[in-house]
């Protein structure tokens, strides 16, 4: 039978990689800004585990991202600045202070009477309630500005779902689709100016506007950009392999086959 290990076996384990003289050489050596890219690909590949469902690929993917949190936190330790602990008390505090329709007091044991709350009404103040607890935290965090607290780093059609949600928080936002697919073409119309004109500044500003555009209209028709465009992503690829496939039964490659012909297989 297979030990079972706790949460406490894998921060111990972590602390056993990072102590000096007897640990791994390579966990050693690492610092916070090392270990940035092997957590962005961990949570990439949770998503693609989830994508595809295979779920047996989906636990192992959770636990490696899980030990980046872990690493993290052994190193705010090491330099007394945090623990895995402090980490986990911290997030719960946040989550039950964000979750007062759920934890009416605060508290875990806290609970709320369904038979006293009116759905709908439930609904829209949950709603207001998210925003205005945001904007607490945001003023506690010195960030008194609404677009503060997004993150740079965060791929480019994630944050501009962001920043275009954060700032229809305030009103600022068309308040129909149409004024979406006008503000679309407009942006199109301004990008074939500026590649008649073959300003190359111009270009890439304009195709930077079209896309923001188009991550807007997703948002205004509630679809997950990234999510659609991991979508056409997949099925691209899936097609062009569909056609490297049918050239290979030929015996013959893409290159130089008329595009007639590709457009067909395709």
């Amino acid at each position: 039978m297979k030990n079972q290990y706790s949460i406490e076996d894998l921060t111990y384990l972590m602390a056993r990689l990072r102590e000096p003289g007897y640990g791994c050489p390579w966990d050693l050596a690492q610092s916070y800004k090392t270990i940035v890219p092997s957590t962005l690909e961990e949570a990439y590949e949770v998503v693609d585990a989830i994508e595809q469902e295979n779920y047996s690929q989906l636990k192992e993917e959770l636990g490696d991202l899980l030990f980046q949190v872990i690493f993290y936190s052994q190193l705010a330790a090491e330099e007394e600045r945090f623990d895995f602990k402090a980490v986990v008390s911290s997030i719960t505090e946040k989550l039950l202070r964000r979750h007062p329709h759920v934890f009416p007091e605060g508290s875990l044991d806290s609970r709320v009477d369904p038979a006293a709350v009116d759905p709908h009404k439930r609904q829209v103040d949950i709603s207001r309630s998210w925003e205005q607890i945001k904007k607490q935290e945001r003023q506690i965090k010195g960030e008194h500005g609404i677009l503060d607290d997004i993150p740079i780093a965060l791929p480019a059609v994630v944050r501009a779902a962001k920043l275009q949600k954060r700032a229809a928080s305030v009103g600022f936002d068309w308040t129909e689709v149409q004024s979406v697919y006008d503000k679309l073409e407009e942006e199109i119309t301004e990008l074939k100016q500026a590649v008649k004109e073959g300003d190359r500044e111009a270009i890439t500003e304009e195709m930077g506007d079209l896309l923001f555009t188009a991550v807007n209209l997703a948002r205004h028709l509630q679809v997950e950009p990234e999510t659609a465009l991991r979508a056409a992503n997949n099925k691209f690829e899936r097609r062009f392999r569909y056609m490297e496939d049918k050239a290979g039964a030929l015996s013959q490659t893409l290159e130089g086959r008329p595009l007639e012909r590709l457009e067909q297989w395709w």
